[in-house]
């Protein structure tokens, strides 16, 4: 493949998935210079490895899934765990507000989403590819490298978690 046939091809990807790729990173990062990081790094990969694609999947899938790997290895990385670190150091520091006051706050600023947020990263992930990256239940297998009887019940337990805590939360409510 000539380096013409190369450039053309990743425009056409950065073109047609890179917005979906950048909300992808940032649904698991929650940083927006960070998610932009992960995609760069996602499009680099693709880009010296288009020999190796073999297209036994979609190319969005193949995105898809260098993207979750990508953000799955910023959490195991060094310079993740001490920001997480001095942000939570930080955050003692700086915040003397009262529990009461902290649990005030967080009720009021509840949506759907950071329910979905609190939900553990395995069912996050599958929630998050099928409501808001909109995959089918064959792309997310293909993705998260799983069989398809899995993602469907994870998805199933996952609405089910996400729909019990936010019930629980409106009956506190009223």
């Amino acid at each position: 493949m000539d380096k013409q046939d190369r450039d053309r091809l990743l425009s056409a990807a950065m073109d047609e998935y890179g917005h979906y790729l950048i909300r992808l990173a940032y649904a698991f990062l929650k940083d927006q210079s960070k998610a932009e990081d992960i995609v760069q790094e996602v499009f680099i990969r693709y880009y010296l490895h288009l020999e190796k694609f073999e297209g036994r999947s979609s190319v969005k899938t193949y995105l898809y899934r260098i993207t979750v790997n990508e953000c799955h290895n910023y959490f195991r990385s060094w310079s993740y765990r001490m920001m997480e670190l001095t942000n939570f150091t930080n955050y003692l520091m700086v915040n003397k507000h009262s529990p009461e006051t902290e649990l005030l706050k967080q009720e009021s600023t509840k949506h759907v989403a950071e329910m979905i947020n609190k939900l553990p990263l395995k069912y996050k992930e599958i929630v998050w590819l099928y409501y808001y990256a909109e995959l089918t239940i064959q792309e997310i297998a293909d993705v998260i490298n799983c069989p398809v009887n899995t993602v469907k019940t994870r998805l199933a337990r996952g609405r089910k978690l996400a729909r019990i805590s936010l019930s629980e939360e409106d009956i506190e409510h009223a």
